[in-house]
């Protein structure tokens, strides 16, 4: 069955088949989001569970106007956006989880990592979307909430900011 179907069982009769099926399909891949903003593997999945809670509670408002992925990774970033605020002076570097099947070695994730952890979250936030989880521009504008031009516009400052800040790093 596709997402939509899925999401029709759900609604209509609460479904724990449904439920369970559009979990296993779309949970690894918002979490790795999360892994990847967050740095953390217990703090993303915390927020995944809060972002499962939300989705299935507000499952009334999924209008299908994009993909049901998409909308879930929006209210996972809403929950990312929360627990940043809650969290701002304590939040630890990120240590590289998900990133060594984009890098050559270890040390460079751990590179990759740090630099994310220091742009500014709306920077974080886009590259991780776009470079390292694939989404496009509209998909980025419909999660964040945005237009598609100015996910353009922040993507390309992200990228500006974490070459200089891996020009800066590197010897």
């Amino acid at each position: 069955m596709d997402d939509e179907q899925l999401i029709r069982l759900l609604g209509e009769r609460r479904d724990d088949e449904a439920f369970r099926a559009l979990y296993a399909r779309h949970t690894a891949h918002v979490y790795g989001l999360l892994c990847r903003l967050i740095g953390r593997d217990g703090d993303a999945a915390d927020l995944m569970q809060e972002t499962w809670l939300r989705a299935v509670r507000h499952l009334t408002l999924f209008r299908g106007q994009s993909a049901f992925r998409t909308w879930l990774t929006g209210i996972a970033l809403n929950c990312y956006r929360e627990w940043r605020r809650r969290h701002a002076r304590d939040v630890e570097m990120p240590d590289g989880n998900g990133f060594t099947a984009r890098v050559r070695d270890a040390d460079e994730a751990a590179a990759v990592a740090q630099i994310l952890a220091r742009l500014h979250p709306d920077h974080r936030e886009v590259i991780v979307l776009h470079d390292i989880e694939g989404f496009t521009h509209d998909d980025i504008a419909a999660a964040l909430e945005i237009e598609p031009g100015t996910s353009k516009s922040r993507l390309s400052r992200a990228r500006r900011a974490f070459r200089q800040r891996w020009h800066e790093s590197t010897p």
